[in-house]
């Protein structure tokens, strides 16, 4: 296994002017926001420095750049054919999913999304024009969450204008199985629901699961699309560029439908950043992989250690931990807590939605030195 990646000392990580590093006080640890502590990737801190010291800080130029590295990079990590010409770049998922909302959806109908789920999902719908019909995560006997199928099918005869997918799914972690995506689909077809999905986590799936891109299941060409991003795994967000992915002539007829004027919108270094992230950053992402591999199982055994009232199912994907501290009081009561006494930030869970009710998000992209302290605040927190 590659050894792990390194972490700078947290003295220089609250040098960084990032959100992560700006919102609270110096006393707060924050493991709030999706955005790591590890450096930036090789091959796209090179390619940065020589936009630099080019003076090369203009406009993206809108050409198939972004679609010719990401087709080679879903060949190589998951076997996806995807056609270089069929991916329009966007400044990131967001703007690609609510552009293509507003392509769907007339003022007041309904989109579907499956809580507990990424807070911003409920800002694009409205955004859009639209409003969100909530069909929350199925739970299983042991903890987990999976789509729920029986409950989605009813939420889609009533005519949505779509359903937007979190795959892999944040906050829980969860990587859909083809099965399941395949009967999303049967599902989307029969009652002509288009699905957009949010892959920005695809490829952060840890080891033990397998991403499964939605728009390889059979039948998704018609009826879905995908928006992608390096911006996750490769720690891009501030760069601005994602991607949005279309199989068919229907699908890409939404794309051709964006304002005129959005192809300026990405970054040029988002673009210079995410090219090089896919052609030459496998082997750093590898090391990512199997450093945050690491972090889960430290997370969970500090966890059994120093807080047992805490429960949690190790995520599938994603660098979060969705933690149920129910045990420690209601509603965001818990995240508070940690706050207030333990001084370290975590995601509230409320903010993903009322399944998020006694839930706290934690962020373990970061050291073993860092997460040990996180703990052991958070211990200190519950004994007062």
């Amino acid at each position: 296994m590659s050894a792990e990646l390194p972490v700078p000392p947290l003295a220089e990580l609250r040098g960084r002017r990032s959100a992560k590093w700006r919102t609270y006080p110096p006393d707060v640890l924050p493991l709030t926001v999706a955005e790591m502590d590890f450096g930036l990737a090789p091959p796209v801190a090179e390619v940065l420095r020589e936009a630099v010291d080019s003076s090369d800080t203009g406009y993206a130029a809108p050409d198939s750049t972004v679609g010719t590295a990401l087709a080679g990079f879903a060949a190589r990590r998951w076997g996806w054919t995807v056609d270089p010409g069929a991916v329009t770049a966007v400044p990131d998922v967001g703007v690609g999913v609510v552009e293509v909302l507003r392509t769907l959806a007339r003022p007041g109908d309904a989109v579907v999304v499956s809580p507990p789920v990424y807070p911003p999902f409920f800002d694009w719908v409205p955004e859009a024009g639209a409003r969100t019909h909530e069909v929350p995560l199925a739970r299983d006997a042991d903890g987990g969450y999976r789509l729920d199928l029986p409950a989605l099918e009813r939420a889609f005869a009533t005519g949505p204008a779509a359903y937007v997918l979190c795959n892999p799914h944040n906050p829980v972690g969860r990587v859909h199985t083809p099965d399941e995506l395949a009967a999303l689909v049967r599902l989307a077809r029969i009652h002509r629901v288009p699905i957009i999905s949010d892959e920005i986590h695809a490829p952060l799936v840890l080891p033990g699961a397998a991403f499964t891109p939605l728009l390889s299941v059979p039948g998704a060409a018609e009826a879905a699309v995908s928006v992608v991003s390096a911006s996750k795994a490769f720690n891009l967000a501030g760069l601005k560029c994602a991607a949005v992915v279309t199989a068919s002539p229907v699908t890409a007829g939404l794309v051709r439908r964006f304002p005129p004027d959005a192809r300026w919108r990405t970054g040029h270094f988002g673009v210079l950043a995410t090219v090089a992230a896919y052609t030459a950053g496998d082997r750093w992402l590898d090391r990512l992989l199997a450093t945050l591999d690491a972090r889960r199982a430290q997370l969970g055994k500090l966890l059994a250690e120093r807080l047992p009232k805490v429960r949690w199912r190790p995520p599938e994907a994603t660098y979060l931990a969705w933690l149920d501290c129910a045990a420690l009081g209601e509603g965001d009561a818990p995240r508070e807590l940690f706050l207030a006494r333990g001084r370290i930030a975590l995601e509230p869970g409320m903010r993903f939605g009322a399944p998020g009710a006694g839930h706290v998000r934690l962020n373990f992209g970061t050291s073993a030195e860092i997460l040990d302290e996180a703990t052991a605040r958070m211990a200190g927190a519950v004994r007062g």
